[in-house]
């Protein structure tokens, strides 16, 4: 189910601009400061301001899925919640782990002409904030995160596809987009863009090629070898 090189090395042929998710094929955003607390914190927050908490809310251990679950529940708090979650995950990326390959795919794209693009449901000030930190901004022609105060801009939601191939000119059958979750393959198919999966856990990779992904690696680093 892995790409052999030379299946990755077919659908990389004709890409020009490479899009990227940020949380799993560049780093593990919540590697540090786990996404459980990260979960709870927003959740105190919520609870020390006198608001009360959503149903499910306190059993929901994803900080996105309860930016969500907030968002449809409590519209009035969406705004604050995300701001919340973003003030989180730029301390987050502070103690992030890098993923072994995930720089060398950014270097590599740009070595060989290519245009990058990172498009991720993480808040766009944490994204630029560790690009920065190590060394990365200049190989990333754009960040496209979260529209603030509006979940619905997430992927599966096309919107920051769609606003990224905008920004660099470039169609689709010139793209690529590398994505950990089925919700990536679901949002590039939307976009008419085909997407890798990187299936960076045991069982993702039914996942991802169940969902459409038209190429699955387990390493960052086969795509960087295959770019150069």
């Amino acid at each position: 189910m892995i790409a052999t090189p030379q299946q990755l090395a077919d659908v990389l042929r004709p890409v020009k601009h490479v899009l990227l998710d940020f949380d799993g094929p560049v780093c593990s955003v919540f590697a540090g400061l786990p996404a459980p607390e990260v979960a709870w914190r927003i959740l105190e927050r919520l609870l020390a301001a006198g608001e009360q908490a959503p149903a499910g809310a306190e059993e929901e251990a994803d900080p996105l899925a309860l930016l969500r679950l907030v968002a449809d529940a409590r519209p009035a708090l969406t705004e604050s919640t995300d701001a919340a979650l973003a003030a989180l995950e730029a301390e987050a990326v502070q103690v992030a782990r890098p993923t072994p390959g995930g720089e060398s795919v950014l270097r590599a794209a740009v070595r060989s002409g290519r245009l990058v693009s990172v498009v991720s449901n993480n808040a766009g000030g944490a994204i630029e904030a560790y690009l920065t930190e190590h060394g990365l901004s200049a190989y990333v022609a754009g960040v496209f995160g979260r529209v603030p105060g509006d979940p619905s801009s997430m992927k599966p939601n096309p919107r920051l596809l769609l606003e990224a191939m905008a920004a660099a000119g470039a169609g689709p059958e010139r793209c690529i987009f590398i994505g950990d979750a089925a919700r990536d393959v679901e949002a590039g198919e939307a976009a008419g863009i085909p997407t890798i999966g990187y299936a960076n856990k045991p069982g993702k990779a039914a996942k991802l090629a169940a969902a459409g992904a038209v190429a699955i690696v387990d390493s960052m680093v086969l795509i960087a070898n295959t770019l150069t």
